[in-house]
């Protein structure tokens, strides 16, 4: 059955590719694709054909978040939210990898740095702007929080500025810095190097780093987070997005 947000294949060496494909929307993520990633991610983990995993998007940007627009899927109580997405893709028992251009937005800056190597364009970008919006990350603080460290977090996570790929590299949300001309080689090299590596003792390296690290990714599968997208300040961000005008909250400059 055809996906209607994604495009997947699997190449006759076990490289699993799986292509976000609203390019019209920024690949922004609604129901649909919620539902559609946790359930071909389950599927892939366990089938033992696919030894790695590459996560792409068409398009100008890799992911530009939550689709606030509310279009696409219904949610119902046992609809996938885009914390069991980050913790299902951070959890999976094969080497993952993700290829970003453009903007990694919120959610989708969640999904980047839940892959094993993230690959950034020299010209993409990654931030955390739900403060703008009105709410908070949730869930997503532990999984960005790994990677960058608590100060820079709390400096983005508030400010919800443009991390620039220079920046991105030295705060390990970037594995490698690409290229149109580069990005081949590079990722045919880093696929290379995880086809040597035993599936079996690669699914128990990544089980083992999940018990010992901090933050623990707990959060990701909490159904409420604390001041979330129904949060007055939510609200009134929202509106203003949509509005292309500055929230209520903003104080210009004198």
């Amino acid at each position: 059955m055809p996906f209607e947000t994604l495009e997947t294949s699997l190449s006759l060496r076990g490289v699993a590719t799986i292509t976000l494909n609203r390019p019209d929307r920024g690949n922004a993520i609604n129901q649909t694709m919620l539902d559609e990633l946790v359930g071909h991610l389950a599927e892939l983990a366990g089938d033992p054909k696919a030894r790695v995993v590459v996560l792409r998007a068409n398009g100008k940007h890799f992911c530009a978040g939550a689709d606030v627009s509310g279009r696409g899927g219904e949610k119902t109580e046992k609809s996938a939210t885009l914390g069991d997405l980050i913790h299902d893709l951070d959890r999976l028992p094969k080497p993952t990898i993700s290829i970003v251009q453009g903007g990694a937005v919120g959610g989708g800056a969640g999904l980047a740095c839940a892959t094993d190597v993230t690959l950034l364009d020299g010209d993409g970008f990654i931030s955390i702007p739900e403060v703008r919006l009105g709410f908070a990350p949730g869930g997503l603080v532990a999984v960005l929080m790994r990677q960058m460290g608590a100060r820079e977090f709390r400096r983005y996570g508030m400010s919800g500025e443009r991390i620039k790929a220079d920046a991105a590299l030295r705060m390990g949300l970037a594995s490698e810095i690409v290229d149109a001309q580069t990005l081949d080689g590079v990722l045919d090299e880093i696929v290379d190097a995880f086809m040597l590596g035993a599936p079996g003792a690669q699914a128990v390296v990544k089980a083992s780093v999940a018990k010992l690290e901090t933050p623990s990714l707990a959060s990701l599968k909490q159904r409420d987070a604390p001041h979330g997208m129904h949060s007055d300040e939510a609200k009134e961000g929202v509106a203003a997005f949509r509005e292309k005008r500055k929230p209520n909250w903003y104080v210009p400059k004198s």
